[in-house]
């Protein structure tokens, strides 16, 4: 598989763009864990153009995290021109375009999946872009509005017929949000459809070695994007990675070991951010966590670690919990 002059390996996983997740700090993790592209938090176009600081914040890429994606969002054509034009010169690998966000705050204004009600407009949108950066152009996009406006393989050729050097597919429509199980038939169909030829993404509920596995083998997807189930567990590459070269599950992470990583993210984000906007940010990847809901008493200590302010707080919580799976001889979790 290959987007512009970037070839990847053997079954290549994508960590999807999430707002609120995919810092730089969390990206290299994951990109260190086996990530084979990573994306940026989604960027809104009139944001930049404004040069907000905290959106152009986004924009910072480290060489560690290579090949990287900038993702842009918006609902005209001059401002995603301009501002694919000033992500450009932050020197990403990639200009990704959001045609998939279905929050409504973003759809609900044209912009995201909104436009999958505006298709002259988002293939508008494309055409310029890919027209004015000399980076590779790629979407990310649903399988239509609603139940009765799956469009996606027609879109899929439109796209394709754009420029665009790849096309990533989230398994539901704009209406289902995150609701019932992704469908992957019409992402499937995408890809099998004989006058497809760039490379088709695939994204929607890949939360284990195996279901990854399952979807390249019978979607014949060229890369599988991970999205939520990396939360709060950056190592989930390494579990897949492993799984699809070797066909075998790696052995179970040590708590120290997850333990540790997750307070890696932490002081890394604190030396990026600052310790009380670090705390914050980090919060989702804790209630996310598989680490913390192996225990008993977990709704309550989930309660404090949201609650904790400082790293001596917040590091002492994580103390007492692995004292608790020391006393108990849980070494490992699944």
């Amino acid at each position: 598989m290959q987007i512009g002059t970037h070839i990847f390996p053997a079954y290549p996983l994508f960590l999807a763009p999430m707002e609120d997740v995919t810092d730089r700090t969390f990206r290299m993790l994951c990109k260190e864990f086996g990530a084979d592209l990573v994306y940026t938090e989604f960027i809104s176009a009139d944001a930049l153009i404004r040069s907000i600081q905290r959106t152009e914040q986004k924009l910072t890429l480290s060489d560690v995290e290579r090949p990287v994606a900038i993702q842009l969002y918006g609902r005209d054509v001059d401002s995603m021109v301009e501002a694919a034009k000033i992500a450009a010169e932050a020197m990403p690998n990639i200009i990704d375009l959001n045609f998939g966000c279905p929050v409504k705050r973003v759809a609900g204004k044209g912009a995201g999946a909104g436009l999958l009600r505006d298709i002259p407009t988002m293939l508008a949108i494309t055409s310029a872009v890919v027209k004015a950066v000399p980076l590779p152009v790629t979407v990310k996009t649903r399988l239509g509005w609603d139940d009765n406006s799956k469009i996606i393989v027609q879109l899929a050729e439109q796209l394709q017929d754009c420029g665009i050097s790849a096309l990533a597919i989230h398994g539901r429509t704009r209406a289902q949000m995150y609701n019932g199980e992704a469908d992957w038939t019409l992402i499937g169909e995408v890809k099998n459809n004989a006058r497809i030829h760039i490379p088709i993404i695939g994204n929607g509920d890949v939360t284990t070695p195996e279901r990854a596995k399952e979807c390249f083998e019978r979607y014949g997807v060229d890369a599988v994007m991970i999205g939520r189930a990396s939360i709060g567990r950056p190592w989930i590459f390494k579990e897949m990675k492993h799984y699809l070269l070797s066909g075998e599950l790696i052995p179970p992470l040590s708590v120290e070991f997850q333990f540790n990583i997750i307070k890696r993210q932490i002081l890394e984000s604190v030396q990026w951010l600052d310790e009380r906007k670090a705390i914050l940010h980090v919060r989702r990847h804790l209630a996310a966590s598989p680490l913390f809901k192996g225990i008993p008493y977990f709704r309550e200590m989930r309660i404090r670690m949201l609650r904790a302010n400082t790293l001596d707080e917040l590091f002492t919580i994580f103390d007492a919990i692995q004292c608790d799976y020391l006393s108990e001889g849980s070494q490992t979790m699944a």
